[in-house]
């Protein structure tokens, strides 16, 4: 039988991740996911709804998102569908809850959240952070030399994509 489960989803996180760690040293996060959907109605009303998704990242990924992410900043995620399962304690009725386990993500946004558009509720006057240093890339190798009417060849980094 085929199957294939992949989630993409972006929305903004409803909380501070939760950092922990296994016994064995493995991070785990535990984030909130607000996802909005907004349409228009036959009349011309706009309506809006809310769906709230647990997602749990692990390793590096998770101790990135602790790190860099805070409640309200958008995040766009991709995963899988997980189904977990318990007993609850009060009424003794087995429980289930979908929640995403992370594989992929991808911070949205300027980078820093003390600028923002007139309404979004942050202050435009705040002074900028600067960006977080990109991570260290393991050093290319050296170009080959090329005839001096030539342009120099793009880099990795000059590729508008």
């Amino acid at each position: 039988m085929a199957s294939f489960n992949k989630v993409i989803l972006m929305g903004n996180l409803t909380r501070d991740p939760e950092l922990r760690y296994t016994p064995k040293g493995t991070a785990v996060a535990k984030l909130g996911l607000a996802v909005n959907r907004v349409w228009k109605t036959e009349t011309g009303e706009s309506k809006e709804e809310v769906t709230f998704v647990d997602v749990d990242a692990f390793g590096r990924s998770a101790e990135t998102i602790a790190q860099y992410c805070k409640k309200g900043k958008p995040l766009l995620i991709e995963g899988r569908l997980r189904q977990d399962s318990w007993d609850d304690k009060q009424t003794g009725q087995k429980r289930t809850k979908l929640g995403i386990v992370l594989e992929t993500f991808q911070f949205i946004g300027t980078g820093n959240r003390e600028g923002g558009a007139p309404g979004s509720g942050f202050d435009e006057a705040a002074p900028r952070r600067s960006p977080a240093p990109a991570p260290a890339r393991a050093a290319a190798p050296a170009p080959a030399e090329q005839p001096a009417d030539e342009p120099p060849m793009p880099s990795d980094d000059d590729v508008p994509f």
